[in-house]
């Protein structure tokens, strides 16, 4: 009993990670609608893992190892390989120049920021009760969320630009790493004072879902970052 108690956790976690991996073959493969599935999945075992740990107690360094190595996969490949997919039409091409290479491997900068956000963060004693920098979690959504715009919402074979996609892939790899402090969900107490921030963020997110449906799903992020800016004096 003990050892499913002292598991259950860290079995969540795995979980994120194989929804992850399930994400990212069926995002290579073009089926971004069973990937948006997996990233969903992979959210809500992420959510859980930590609130389960809690719960029971069952907080180890193993798990947090595992979360960092799930996410990894969830939130640092998978964004990577979906700025891969919207370069991959523009070839070698940039500005009429013909690069040496393909410009979609420029996409996995995204990759090796989440790596690199998700060290700094383990070695990072502050971030209790807010973030540094643009949790991988947000990213994804971030990303994904434009990508699945353009495939849902636009024609199947629309091409963004590429330099707008290279300054896309530049602004979520500097916030990753970024200084800048983001509103976590965790409540430092039960008094509104105390947690304005969270409750501007929450409803102007529904709102925001509310009004543009699946359209508005990148544009909680942006609002994220943005009541994220206003409240700095808050953290």
């Amino acid at each position: 009993m003990n050892f499913i108690k002292n598991n259950f956790a860290n079995a969540l976690t795995l979980g994120n990670l194989f929804s992850g991996c399930v994400g990212a073959i069926h995002l290579l493969n073009g089926n971004y609608k069973i990937a948006a599935l997996c990233i969903i999945i992979s959210l809500v075992l992420d959510f859980f893992d930590g609130f389960v740990a809690r719960a029971l107690k069952a907080n180890s360094n193993l798990g947090v190892q595992l979360d960092s190595l799930a996410d990894m996969v969830s939130f640092g490949l998978v964004p990577g390989l979906v700025m891969y997919k919207m370069l991959e039409p523009h070839g070698n091409e940039l500005l009429g120049f013909n690069l040496p290479f393909q410009i979609k491997y420029l996409g996995l900068f995204v990759t090796l920021f989440s790596c690199l956000r998700l060290a700094i963060f383990n070695l990072d004693e502050e971030q209790k009760y807010y973030f540094k920098g643009l949790n991988t979690p947000s990213n994804t959504i971030l990303i994904f969320g434009i990508y699945y715009v353009v495939k849902e919402v636009l024609e199947a074979d629309f091409k963004l630009n590429p330099i707008h996609l290279l300054v896309l892939t530049a602004l979520s790899s500097w916030l990753l790493v970024s200084p800048i402090k983001m509103i976590s969900l965790k409540f430092k107490s039960k008094l509104l004072k105390d947690n304005w921030s969270k409750v501007v963020l929450l409803g102007g997110s529904i709102l925001i879902l509310l009004i543009f449906r699946t359209t508005g799903i990148p544009l909680v992020i942006v609002y994220y970052i943005l009541v994220s800016l206003l409240f700095q004096k808050e953290f």
